[in-house]
């Protein structure tokens, strides 16, 4: 009987150096010899990675709130169901740069929309489906932003204001103060110290997982 996988999330505010992150636990897992599957929000499959793009440009047309969030949902359940469960039963590591826990922090946050709204949509959508471990980069909204717009052009989401990054990174923290299984990276450090403090928690709950296997 295969052993069920582990599903690992990467979070963060633009800028925060969710790419480095998702490279340094990718590092981590293959050194272990675990087989993983590394995947992103929105997008993973070929009809996500569409919706992505509606998401992602600016349109002439205003994209509601609430469009916005359901798009988000519709691409999740895609990658949902036709990767990261598959992975997960077949002994995969799905290491993944964004799930739900954005949308709980941008559209609830950022977008102030009801949070019974986003969580009826999550329960319907998700069930019980949870990552693992997610690790939280946490950055100042205003270096993160200095740092994306050092990158290049903008795309729509990174064009709102700083407030609106405020008020998700708010939800963030929030959010991580309160759930089990989240984990707080304080990506402002030199980058060193981040992939240190990455790999502590990965660490760590690789062997609170054998202890509770023992």
């Amino acid at each position: 009987m295969t052993e069920q996988g582990r599903f690992l999330v990467v979070e963060g505010l633009e800028g925060a150096g969710k790419s480095t992150a998702v490279a340094t636990v990718r590092h981590w897992l293959e050194a272990k010899q675990l087989p993983v599957v590394c995947t992103r929000e929105p997008g993973g499959t070929p009809l996500a990675e569409q919706i992505r793009t509606l998401v992602k440009q600016v349109h002439d047309e205003q994209l509601t709130a609430e469009a916005e969030l359901l798009l988000m949902y519709a691409a999740r359940v895609q990658l949902l169901r036709n990767v990261i469960e598959p992975a997960l039963a077949t002994g995969h590591w799905v290491l993944a740069d964004r799930h739900d826990l954005s949308s709980r922090a941008y559209q609830g946050g950022g977008r102030q929309l009801d949070r019974k709204l986003i969580d009826g949509i999550r329960q319907a959508v998700l069930g019980n489906c949870k990552p693992d471990l997610t690790l939280y980069l946490d950055i100042d909204p205003a270096i993160g932003l200095a740092r994306a717009q050092a990158r290049g052009e903008l795309d729509r989401i990174e064009q709102e204001q700083l407030v609106f990054f405020q008020r998700t990174r708010q939800v963030y923290l929030q959010i991580a103060a309160s759930e089990p299984g989240i984990v707080v990276i304080d990506a402002s450090k030199p980058l060193m110290e981040v992939q240190q403090s990455i790999v502590a928690a990965l660490d760590a709950f690789w062997e609170q997982g054998h202890a509770t296997l023992a």
